[in-house]
């Protein structure tokens, strides 16, 4: 095993070649300004990331996929002054992968509970479109419970984080959380079907 001019001992990817640059080398060498080593971090990883999004994906499409593996990679490039070559780069990059996909689930489930619809349903064709439907009938709530439903839905904070964070009673929280979901499904019902009963009682449920 080759050692670096330090004395310490490298490893490399498995799936290097010889006298190639591991992955942790062409992160630091990206971060330092030089481009043509993400490139080759992207031609490394395009495809089992991709892989890894379809494996995944409860209704897997190529279309979904690919969008997931481009956000995977734009994170990549924002959160590159902040990677350490302590950590492999394999590691690193699927910690964000999976942060990806859990957000993904949130924005589906959110859809599905509000618009009453998945991705499948032809009355909503694609997630865009749901996407721009939830976000034009947010911009009517009011601001305070706008935030309060979206700490709550997409960044999933408890009753009590939210209470802490915006300096609110948790009763408070509770009851203007209950107004603007009941606020947004109003919105929401004069352009998308209504929510089965069903759905908003395991939502409720789950919450």
């Amino acid at each position: 095993m080759p050692e670096s001019p330090n004395g310490t001992t490298e490893t490399r990817n498995h799936a290097e070649p010889a006298g190639a640059r591991t992955d942790e080398q062409l992160m630091v060498a990206f971060a330092s300004g030089k481009v043509e080593a993400f490139d080759e971090l992207f031609s490394r990883y395009k495809q089992p990331v991709f892989g890894f999004f379809r494996r995944r994906l409860s209704e897997p499409s190529q279309s979904q996929a690919d969008e997931l593996t481009q956000e995977t990679f734009l994170a990549v490039l924002r959160a590159s002054s902040r990677y350490q070559p302590s950590a492999l780069f394999r590691t690193w990059l699927y910690a964000i992968g999976f942060k990806i996909l859990r957000a993904h689930r949130r924005k589906t489930a959110f859809r599905a509970t509000f618009l009453g619809t998945s991705d499948r349903d032809p009355a909503i064709e694609n997630s865009i479109l749901a996407d721009v439907m939830i976000r034009q009938a947010m911009g009517k709530l009011d601001r305070l419970e706008r935030e309060i439903l979206m700490l709550r839905e997409f960044e999933q904070l408890g009753y009590a984080e939210i209470a802490e964070l915006l300096n609110l009673p948790v009763n408070t929280v509770r009851s203007r959380l209950f107004r603007a979901r009941t606020a947004l499904r109003q919105i929401l019902s004069a352009s998308a079907p209504a929510p089965s009963a069903t759905t908003l009682q395991e939502f409720e449920e789950r919450i």
